[in-house]
């Protein structure tokens, strides 16, 4: 059983191979009970009890691939609660009648516990009842009911055969590679708007991050007034931040413009950045500069229009349109020739990358476009070569239906 985490999280408990860790999660105090080693999972116990509870460890990226919810009748959770012992020395919890240790020396040392009084412990089952919906409905996809009015070696075997089962990413994690003029930011948005995931444009990413005038967006702004690229070091703490938060754990993210290189690409595997799937588009030299070279800005909105696939809404914006430094041909050559220059190494890193010819309309009902075949390649080493069509925008559509996770709590 495996638990994606954060890395804030996971350094917490790096090393950490058996026990019971404290943490402060957003003023909710979760114990984590390490089974093993760190890399082999973790059981989570106690937390959450709430809706906004869940939605908390979603936010720090805390989504587990297996909930099991342990239901019983209230007057067997009430007799269970009154018959309730503890070992004062490990604080392991055992039942006069139901969980009795073998260990006579354990056995001699339990007390009752006094905790809660019968008033408190009904409050509790009550409080319970009022909050379980929530979060049944917020893992759903991931969650398993179990009786446990049954005895506790038949519950086990049915919550180990649960976890044992595969598990399957909901949530997709996309990269779009591709040289400049191929179409990323178009698809992107297309995509976004069609699936509700969340589009993470490195350039935008970072240019909103040095506006905000915090300490790394400090660090960043130097760079971009110099029209020097940002260091990776400092790419990859925004993007993990950015990709980190609840609306793209929940409803998955399409990134692009970055990685751009071989060193950048193996950096983000070192991270928690991992995508579960890759589009490279293929476009020659010559149509991306016609492309582009019909492209200019809008320095009020920020938008950026084409000349012919997407022109400005009226007069007044095509007045106002800009072209960028970045759009020149002379540095547009030199950024082509760098792209050619990386990408055989970035293909080498993501071999199971789905080849896309971006030169024909993206809205396209003609061409074959993506199958749940060529969705679904992963580690073959083929490199399956298809139409750009829609893009995803038709026949992937059933795949990425199939990937997204829709918490209820987004």
């Amino acid at each position: 059983m495996r638990l994606q985490v954060s890395r804030s999280l996971r350094n917490t408990i790096k090393g950490v191979f058996t026990g019971n860790l404290t943490l402060q999660l957003n003023n909710v105090c979760v114990c984590v009970c390490v089974c093993v080693c760190v890399l082999q999972g973790w059981v989570l116990e106690g937390i959450p009890q709430s809706r906004l509870q869940a939605l908390s460890l979603q936010q720090a990226g805390v989504i587990p691939e297996h909930v099991v919810m342990l239901e019983a009748p209230d007057d067997v959770l009430l007799e269970r609660t009154r018959g309730k012992l503890v070992d004062p020395l490990t604080g392991d919890v055992y039942h006069q009648n139901f969980l009795w240790p073998e260990d006579d020396a354990v056995a001699e040392r339990l007390e009752t516990d006094q905790s809660r009084s019968e008033r408190q412990r009904l409050a509790d089952l009550q409080r319970y009842r009022r909050e379980v919906t929530g979060l049944s409905s917020a893992y759903q996809h991931v969650l398993k009911v179990i009786n446990s009015d049954q005895p506790h070696t038949d519950v086990y075997q049915q919550v180990l055969s649960f976890i044992r089962t595969r598990s399957y990413c909901r949530t997709p994690r996309i990269i779009l590679l591709g040289p400049p003029g191929s179409g990323k930011s178009h698809q992107a948005r297309l995509l976004s708007e069609k699936y509700k995931m969340v589009d993470v444009c490195c350039g935008k990413l970072l240019r909103s991050v040095a506006a905000d005038d915090s300490a790394l967006g400090q660090e960043i702004q130097p760079y971009l007034d110099d029209g020097r690229p940002a260091p990776d070091s400092l790419v990859l703490k925004v993007l993990e931040e950015r990709l980190s938060r609840v609306d793209c754990s929940c409803r998955g993210w399409i990134l692009h413009g970055f990685p751009r290189d071989l060193q950048q690409a193996k950096s983000l595997q070192e991270s928690q950045i991992q995508p579960n799937r890759v589009f490279l588009l293929e476009l020659t030299d010559d149509v991306c500069v016609e492309r582009i070279s019909l492209r200019a800005t809008d320095p009020v909105s920020g938008q950026r229009f084409h000349l012919v696939t997407r022109p400005a809404p009226s007069s007044e914006v095509q007045n106002r349109l800009k072209t960028r430094p970045e759009d020149s041909t002379h540095t547009l050559t030199h950024t082509l020739s760098q792209y050619r220059t990386h990408i055989a190494a970035l293909q080498s890193v993501y071999t199971d990358a789905v080849h896309i010819d971006a030169d024909q309309d993206p809205r396209s009902k003609d061409s074959p476009g993506l199958t749940w075949t060529h969705l679904n390649t992963r580690g073959t080493g083929s490199r399956p070569s298809v139409n750009f069509s829609s893009v995803i925008l038709s026949k992937c559509c059933k795949n990425i239906k199939t990937l997204s996770f829709q918490s209820s709590l987004c």
